[in-house]
């Protein structure tokens, strides 16, 4: 499994708006192969801001996977107008410790 990582900073007084987006985006992505999950959790000290954590199958699931799908056009269209500065995206692999 790898996890896919962003911080999603969202311009002020849009919270709401991303919210309702992100529901209306999550079948987009959930759509795809090699898609295994998603959480979208708001940050409790800055306000605005969102941790984005997707699980897939592989990196490669991703992108191109999802990002060459032609459902990945209408994700943007719905996401990215909310993002201030737009978010670096990371894939992480298996853990190196647990507890």
């Amino acid at each position: 499994m790898i996890l896919e990582h962003a911080v999603l900073n969202i311009k002020p007084g849009l919270s709401a708006a991303f919210e309702a987006a992100m529901a209306e985006a999550l079948p987009l992505i959930s759509a795809s192969e090699g898609f295994l999950g998603m959480e979208v959790l708001p940050c409790i000290e800055t306000g605005n801001r969102y941790l984005l954590l997707v699980r897939w199958t592989s990196v490669e699931a991703h992108d191109p996977g999802f990002r060459g799908s032609d459902r990945y056009p209408r994700w943007r269209a719905l996401l990215h107008r909310f993002y201030d500065p737009s978010p670096t995206v990371e894939h992480y692999g298996a853990p190196v410790a647990r507890a």
